[in-house]
């Protein structure tokens, strides 16, 4: 088999044009068409490039003799690092993988913790409402209501990180092992991380913004101290500051997992190889927890940041008052477990 026909054969079997490959090579179509149909054969320059694109050895390409139909030659060769840690390869097709599943998945992981900031909602207003008598019912049926609201809610937000954390796990490796990108992957990640800054900085921007602003209706409620409807409008003000603290966060995580996926393939920030040297000794004790594995341990920790700033940012503003409606579900609760 000549070049010519190895050239045809490896583009087909990654399902690309010619014009896809004239792009990830930096050529013309009509070069490529000329290099399948014989016409002309690519310089040494061009050669490594396609044995870089397609991930097959040069020897493949070049000596006629190497001819295995419908199987491709891969180097077996080990890259390491400096300090001696073997690089796992990421193809350009694995990477584009991964970012489209991580920007596919990042929403639902927003939602799952929204879900998981309000559970408490319909608890905190149902018993509210049903001791200023708003409700039809009593305050133990109330109660009993929220906390399967509340469990639903819960359950809701678990599944949904399960089924993503099962999708992503083959991308696992990418977050606890040093990578080494083919050709044309850096370049292809900093484009897009660059297109995403200003989303970012408008998404981080207004979670930021609405985690401070959530502790307004809290303050709001010293105007109507002493009142008969106190209590049921405390109740009201701690459910909107847990909405708008989910609405925070929400907007916090769905910009800064798309940034971290970036980040993995350049190995930046959270996932330089120094740092993912020091994780591991964590994700092992981690990954011997039944369910879990070290990506999972890197998943985890990617989300904590922006958990920890709404919390921060909400901070002590308004504790008193909320502390106040938590300790009165807490009464509820009990008062439903006695009877």
């Amino acid at each position: 088999m000549i070049l010519a026909e190895k050239i045809v054969n490896l583009r087909k079997q990654a399902g690309w044009s010619q014009e896809e490959l004239a792009e990830k090579l930096g050529v013309s179509r009509q070069a490529v068409s000329k290099w399948e149909s014989a016409q002309s054969i690519p310089d040494l320059n061009k050669v490594l490039l396609l044995s870089e694109v397609f991930s097959v050895s040069t020897d493949y390409l070049l000596k006629d003799d190497s001819d295995v139909p419908g199987e491709v030659l891969t180097e077996t060769k080990t890259v390491m690092d400096d300090d001696g840690d073997r690089l796992l390869p990421v193809s350009l097709e694995e990477a584009n993988a991964f970012l489209e599943l991580e920007q596919a998945l990042v929403p639902r992981t927003a939602a799952g913790v929204f879900l998981c900031i309000i559970s408490s909602v319909p608890l905190i207003l149902l018993s509210g409402a049903a001791e200023a008598g708003k409700l039809p019912i009593t305050e133990n049926a109330a109660s009993a209501l929220g906390v399967v609201l509340l469990l639903l809610l819960v359950a809701a937000g678990v599944y949904i990180f399960v089924t993503n954390g099962i999708r992503l796990e083959p991308f696992d490796k990418l977050r606890s092992n040093s990578i080494d990108t083919a050709y044309g992957v850096d370049g292809l990640v900093r484009e897009k991380q660059e297109a995403f800054r200003k989303i970012r900085t408008r998404g981080i921007s207004t979670g930021v913004l609405l985690c401070i602003v959530s502790s307004i209706p809290l303050l709001l409620t010293s105007f109507f101290s002493g009142t008969e409807e106190n209590d049921f409008v405390t109740s009201v003000c701690a459910a909107m500051l847990l909405l708008l603290v989910g609405c925070g966060v929400f907007s916090i995580i769905r910009v800064s997992g798309v940034w971290s996926s970036f980040q993995v393939l350049l190995e930046e920030g959270d996932y330089t190889r120094e740092k993912k040297r020091r994780s591991r000794s964590y994700a092992g004790i981690y990954s011997r927890m039944p369910g879990t594995s070290p990506g999972s341990y890197g998943r985890s920790r990617e989300y904590c940041g922006p958990l920890l700033t709404s919390s921060l940012v909400c901070g002590k503003i308004g504790n008193e008052s909320l502390d106040d409606v938590q300790s009165k579900i807490g009464k509820k609760m009990m008062r439903h477990q006695i009877a």
